[in-house]
């Protein structure tokens, strides 16, 4: 089990702030539903499983006992510290890797699960991610997704338009307006028991969610 001080060195200031915000601005919508949507979803982790962006470890005490392996990957080092106190407090068994969703350190085909929780939106382009998701899973493996995504009100997809630069600034690159379901259909993963949710207790242009699952297709 990974534990101790990881060095925050490469974080800037309000990289900082943010980590030790995190917490406390997603409190309310755990409280309001966000927390037994985690635990439905991270239920389904099976195998070896590779969390994307952990942050601050919220997902931590959702997983189940008995996956053969839990790696926990987050590139910014104010969050990864975070992430290690949570995870020592926990005793659970996992790992903390510093790596980014862009380059997964795993060789093709030897992760059975992969989770994305709120981190789709956050990368510059989730195009090569998606791509990393399909390498690293083995025929048959999966990505468990929950994830918030464009609008389909008009309206509010107008403000989310309007707001994505400066939440994008405020939220540590998050894109509000993200169409992130079609980039998932586009991929090449095959989409099953998607969900559509409400983010209650966030502000409304990050209210509209995804939540399911994508299977990597075994080839005949």
């Amino acid at each position: 089990m990974s534990s101790g001080a990881v060095a925050v060195q490469g974080s800037d200031l309000w990289a900082r702030a943010f980590a030790a915000l995190y917490d406390p601005l997603l409190w309310l919508g755990e409280r309001a539903g966000m927390a037994a949507r985690r635990r439905n979803l991270l239920g389904r982790a099976r195998g070896r499983t590779v969390e994307l962006g952990s942050g601050t470890g919220l997902n931590l005490e959702y997983y189940p006992d008995g996956l053969d392996e839990l790696i926990l990957t987050e590139p910014e080092a104010a969050m990864r510290t975070r992430l290690a106190r949570r995870l020592h407090r926990s005793r659970r068994r996992a790992r903390v890797l510093d790596a980014s969703a862009e380059q997964l350190p795993f060789a093709d085909g030897t992760v059975d699960t992969v989770v994305s929780t709120l981190v789709l939106c956050t990368v510059d382009d989730p195009d090569p991610v998606l791509r990393e998701i399909e390498r690293v899973l083995r025929p048959g493996g999966q990505l468990l997704f929950l994830e918030h995504v464009r609008s389909e009100s008009p309206r509010l997809a107008h403000w989310q338009d309007r707001l994505a630069g400066p939440w994008r600034r405020f939220a540590e690159g998050c894109h509000c307006n993200r169409a992130t379901l079609e980039l998932i259909r586009a991929s090449g993963l095959e989409l099953e028991d998607v969900q559509e949710a409400s983010w209650r207790g966030e502000p409304p242009i990050v209210r509209p969610l995804i939540q399911g699952m994508a299977t990597k297709v075994v080839s005949d």
